[in-house]
């Protein structure tokens, strides 16, 4: 059956207020969130981004059905994989059987800070498998040592651990990362609904593991609005993917947006108030093999996108859900 979820977005939100976004999307119906994991938001005019690992304790304690995960954390540049593997453990710990770790290879925007540079893609990739195999590592408990290529671990020992490892997502944007993610993910995140991608993943041995999809949508009460307000806060929808990796700096993107139209942004982001239009959106995901579609509103309008939701969207999809299975 079809999953929606909710998108945390951290580039927007202060955490407190995300906190209680998740609780009111679990109240809505929405099943899962995804939170993004970021040290900068793509542009100033979104405004915020705090610590994840301290928002996701509040969500722990806030829901009580709702399924969490990163969406997607670099656990290879600015944190080491060591810390990541601590901090999925706690939170797994927390949200026993609740919680899951999207990892990614990142973006220079978040991993430039800590000055060890940018490297390549290839090696992004590199480390990002080592990575997944130092936390695995972590979580099968007692001490742990690893002296790979890239990373080492000394005598580590996570004492705080889950009854059951979180499962690692990994976020796929091309083949190479399709590859990866069906071979060492227990499923993947995806930004587009591909059929090539879904079956690169296949391939390499993603066949029956989830697949996690993000739609960017901006509800407004009138599609005027909602154009305007996408446009503002969310112009990188219209960017190069290549782009969103390399950049460095929030006003790099700022320099870029001057470049995108509304009509640009419009293209790729769901704008208005017509349940058709998104419902038709979250199908087409579907239709390309995912079974989990994590919704994320753009702007500041958050309870009145989770209203529309509740009333107009999600009752639909059950419904369609049901009549399919009874088919």
């Amino acid at each position: 059956m079809l999953q929606i979820g909710y998108k945390l977005s951290s580039e927007e939100q202060r955490p407190s207020d995300l906190v209680r976004y998740a609780a009111r999307a679990e109240d809505a119906g929405f099943t899962f969130a995804l939170i993004s994991d970021h040290f900068h938001p793509w542009i100033d005019k979104q405004g915020q981004s705090p610590f994840v690992w301290c928002v996701i304790g509040g969500i722990a304690e806030a829901t009580e059905q709702l399924q969490l995960g990163t969406g997607v954390t670099c656990p290879t540049v600015r944190i080491h994989p060591a810390i990541i593997a601590h901090a999925a453990a706690t939170a797994a710990a927390m949200m026993e059987g609740r919680f899951f770790l999207g990892v990614g290879t990142g973006e220079n925007l978040n991993e430039h800070v800590v000055g060890q540079g940018w490297p390549e893609t290839d090696v992004r990739q590199e480390r990002l498998a080592e990575a997944i195999e130092i936390m695995q590592l972590l979580w099968k408990g007692g001490y742990q040592s690893h002296r790979g290529r890239h990373f080492t671990v000394e005598n580590a020992r996570l004492y705080t651990l889950p009854k059951t490892p979180p499962p690692i997502m990994v976020a796929v944007g091309g083949p190479k990362s399709a590859e990866l993610a069906g071979r060492l993910g227990d499923g993947m995140v995806g930004t587009s609904p591909k059929k090539d991608t879904m079956k690169q993943f296949e391939a390499a041995g993603g066949r029956g593991k989830p697949r996690y999809g993000e739609l960017t949508v901006c509800w407004a009460k009138d599609e005027k609005t909602a154009r305007k307000t996408a446009h503002q806060i969310w112009p990188t929808a219209a960017m190069g993917s290549s782009l969103s990796w390399e950049l460095a700096l929030p006003k790099h993107f700022e320099e870029v947006a001057e470049l995108v139209t509304e009509d640009a942004v419009a293209e790729q982001i769901i704008c208005g108030p017509d349940p058709g239009k998104h419902i038709d959106a979250i199908r087409e995901y579907a239709d390309a093999g995912y079974d989990h579609v994590c919704v994320h509103q753009v702007g500041p309008d958050q309870e009145g996108f989770i209203r529309f939701y509740e009333r107009d969207v999600l009752p639909q999809l059950s419904k369609a859900s049901r009549r399919k299975k009874a088919a």
